[in-house]
C-alpha cells in the first residue's frame, strides 16, 4: 500500500497460534524511511518490539518505540507508523478477545495509551514463547505462556488491577488448586478457559494460583495426567501405541513418544518390557 510521500509500506503478519481467545502473529515492517498511513485496528493487542525503531502515532500523540517498549492496541484506535530509519522492524503481536482480556485487566478490556517498560525478564519470556509458538509446541502450554507474558506485561502498570481477581487467602488459594486437579483428574482435555469458567475465576489467576501451589503449569499438570495412564496402559501390555495414544488425549503417535521420553527418559516399548506385569 502507498502511504504519505509515496513510500511503500511492505508489512507481513506470520501467523503462528490462535487458540482460546489468543492469536500470536510475527509481524515483518520493512517500510522505508518516512510517513505511514493512517488506520483504526479492529482488535486489541499487546505488541513486543523485537528489532527496529519506529514512530508510532496513536489519537495524535507520538510514541517512539525501539526493542525496549510494548505498546498495546485498542480497537478504533486512530494510529499511524513513522519510521526515521531504514530496514523496517520485527514485532511480535499477541491478540486478545475482549472477554479474556478483561478477565486479565480488572474486567475491562481497555489497554494502557502509553508504552510499557520491556524488562530483560519481560523481553527474554517473550522471546521463548515466540520460539514455542514457532516450534508448535503444546498450545495448551503456549496458551498459559501468553496468558501469563500479558499479565507481567500490564503489572507494570497496575498490579493491583492485574491481581485483583485472584484468591485472597492461602486456604482459598489451596482450595482453588484442589478443585481445579479433580476436575483435571475427571477429564484431562479441560481447557484452561474451560475450566476457569467452572471454577469461577480467571484463567489467568487460576493458571498463576495452580503454579504457586503445584510448582509446574496446568497444561504441564494435564501432560503428567496423559502420560500416567499411558504408562499404566503400557504396564498392563498395550502395544497398540497409535490408539494408545488417541484413547488418552495426544495428537498422534509421535507426540505420545516424544513426551514420554520427555517426562520419564525412555521410550514407550522400553517401558512396556519394564513395566509390564505377568499374566494372572
Amino acid at each position: 500500500m502507498r502511504g504519505p510521500g509515496n513510500h511503500r509500506t511492505v508489512l507481513t503478519g506470520h501467523r503462528l497460534f490462535d487458540e482460546h481467545g489468543v492469536a500470536i502473529t510475527d509481524v515483518t515492517c520493512r517500510q522505508p524511511p518516512g510517513t505511514g498511513d493512517t488506520h483504526e485496528p479492529a482488535h486489541h493487542a499487546i505488541v513486543f518490539v523485537r528489532r527496529g525503531c519506529f514512530v508510532r502515532r496513536v489519537d495524535g500523540t507520538d510514541h517512539l518505540l525501539d526493542p525496549t517498549r510494548i505498546y498495546c492496541i485498542n480497537p478504533g484506535d486512530e494510529q499511524r507508523y513513522d519510521h526515521p530509519h531504514a530496514h523496517g522492524d520485527d514485532c511480535t503481536s499477541m491478540r486478545f478477545d475482549p472477554s479474556l482480556l478483561g478477565s486479565l485487566w480488572g474486567h475491562d478490556p481497555t489497554l494502557p495509551s502509553h508504552p510499557i517498560t520491556s524488562s530483560p525478564g519481560i523481553d527474554l519470556e517473550h522471546r521463548h514463547l515466540l520460539a514455542a509458538a514457532h516450534r508448535g509446541d503444546d498450545a495448551a502450554e503456549v496458551h498459559e505462556r501468553a496468558l501469563a507474558l500479558a499479565a507481567a506485561a500490564l503489572a507494570q502498570v497496575d498490579a493491583a488491577r492485574v491481581a485483583s481477581g485472584r484468591p485472597a487467602t492461602v486456604r482459598a488459594r489451596r482450595a482453588l488448586v484442589d478443585a481445579a486437579r479433580e476436575a483435571l483428574a475427571a477429564d484431562p482435555g479441560f481447557s484452561l478457559i474451560d475450566l476457569a469458567r467452572a471454577l469461577g475465576v480467571s484463567p489467568h489467576h487460576l493458571s498463576r494460583t495452580f503454579h504457586a501451589g503445584t510448582g509446574h503449569t496446568i497444561a504441564r499438570h494435564r501432560m503428567r495426567l496423559r502420560v500416567r495412564a499411558a504408562l499404566e496402559r503400557l504396564a498392563g501390555g498395550d502395544d497398540c501405541l497409535a490408539g494408545l495414544a488417541a484413547d488418552v488425549g495426544f495428537s498422534d503417535q509421535s507426540h505420545l513418544c516424544r513426551v514420554i521420553r520427555k517426562e520419564t527418559g525412555d521410550t514407550p516399548t522400553a517401558l512396556r518390557h519394564a513395566l509390564g506385569r505377568p499374566m494372572s
